[in-house]
């Protein structure tokens, strides 16, 4: 028995770890027993990370580890060695590009401790942190393969993967059957299967890589039932294999605990982003963010408020889930009780004076409640949110 981790095949433009791993999988040994697969996503702002983030691994039974390894060897040099050094650049993603640089590792019985997962998904990680394995192939891709190897599956997710015909790699046109996937979509157990805002698909990637789509499920029955549903519908185009993995997603692994705080300032950036100066540093609201970015808008100097999110740097919190505590009131100038028009100071110490009817009165303020736009957590809408983004209303 051991475990058997691999990542970093693709690029930005071409391949796929998902895949690399399935057709691994598909070719070993008859006597070697697989088990689920897992895919495992990791720290998002990682600066050599791949395009999806995701790292994949498998427990593998065997009664001939040699045989099993002289197998991994030749898949290696074979078909995983010529595409390390791809690099493809992006008009959409503003992040320095890295070429692939493909890892693999075999664990014999003992794989590492989980705490080498909890790093590798809440922060950067170096190829020098790897715990060693019995087996290792390859440079930087080592990292997310350990990592996945390292995953303990609590309250894990489930998404089966379909891959399309080599045919049609590298071409970003995808034919999935909407009325089958409308319907997948109302099953109890999936989740981000289609935006219900716009009616759009969320699972099929919009890049040239081999998948065709993957359905995400709550459990592994339904995820499997809803990958052959929508792989078999009419309008689905051919495809080449289907796998279910058991997967880190929706699990909020990498998030802490939510963090209270008081408003000190906030700032409106391009687009509507908006930047909230808080006791706790600098929380960023994106405008892709939706109700997030509407609620950090409402904020006033003063106001209490909770949030949790990643830190790509010290001081800085890029945020996923938010909320207000409690607001501090607005204040206004008193109604005239004549003409029910609101009075305006006079100046310093004079008092307020009705526009209409001269009426004077002291120079008073009354409080008044400000009306938040959201009276609890907010996060962003479906197709903003990370894969690893637990919704709110689990």
């Amino acid at each position: 028995m051991g475990w058997l981790g691999l990542d970093d095949t693709d690029s930005l433009e071409q391949g796929c770890t998902t895949y690399t791993f399935h057709l691994l999988l598909e070719g070993l040994p008859d006597s070697v027993q697989i088990s689920t697969p897992k895919l495992v996503r990791l720290w998002p702002f990682a600066q050599q990370r791949t395009r999806g983030n995701a790292a994949v691994a498998v427990e593998l039974k065997t009664e001939d580890e040699e045989q099993l390894l002289a197998y991994l060897e030749t898949f290696w040099k074979q078909n995983i060695v010529p595409l390390a050094g791809r690099l493809s650049e992006s008009n959409h993603d503003v992040r320095q590009q890295y070429p692939s640089d493909p890892g693999m590792v075999w664990f014999s019985s003992d794989r590492p401790d989980e705490t080498f997962y909890a790093a590798s998904v809440r922060q950067e990680v170096q190829l020098s942190d790897v715990p060693s394995a019995t087996r290792a192939w390859g440079g930087q891709g080592r990292i997310g393969a350990t990592a996945a190897v390292s995953w303990r599956e609590r309250q894990p997710t489930w998404e089966a993967i379909v891959w399309r015909r080599v045919e049609r790699h590298g071409q970003n046109e995808r034919l999935v059957c909407d009325s089958t996937l409308e319907r997948i979509d109302q099953l109890p157990s999936t989740f981000l299967s289609r935006d219900p805002r716009k009616g759009t698909s969320l699972v099929a990637p919009r890049g040239p890589c081999p998948v065709l789509f993957g359905v995400r499920a709550r459990d592994f029955t339904t995820a499997q039932y809803a990958g052959l549903e929508l792989r078999n519908a009419e309008q689905t185009e051919d495809s080449i294999g289907m796998r279910v993995f058991v997967t880190n997603q929706a699990t909020d692994d990498h998030l802490s605990e939510p963090v209270q705080t008081t408003v000190l300032s906030s700032e409106i950036l391009n687009r509507g982003s908006t930047c909230i100066v808080t006791e706790n540093g600098q929380w960023m609201a994106f405008e892709e963010s939706g109700p997030i970015k509407r609620l950090a808008q409402w904020f006033k100097p003063g106001d209490v408020i909770e949030g949790n999110g990643l830190s790509p740097e010290a001081g800085v919190l890029h945020l996923e889930k938010l909320r207000l505590i409690s607001s501090v009131p607005s204040r206004e100038r008193p109604m005239c009780i004549k003409c029910r028009v609101r009075m305006k100071s006079m100046g310093s110490g004079q008092g307020c004076r009705c526009p209409k009817c001269k009426d004077r009165t002291d120079d008073v303020w009354n409080e008044v409640a400000r009306i938040p736009p959201f009276t609890s957590w907010v996060q962003p809408p479906h197709g903003s949110r990370r894969h690893l983004a637990k919704p709110l209303e689990w």
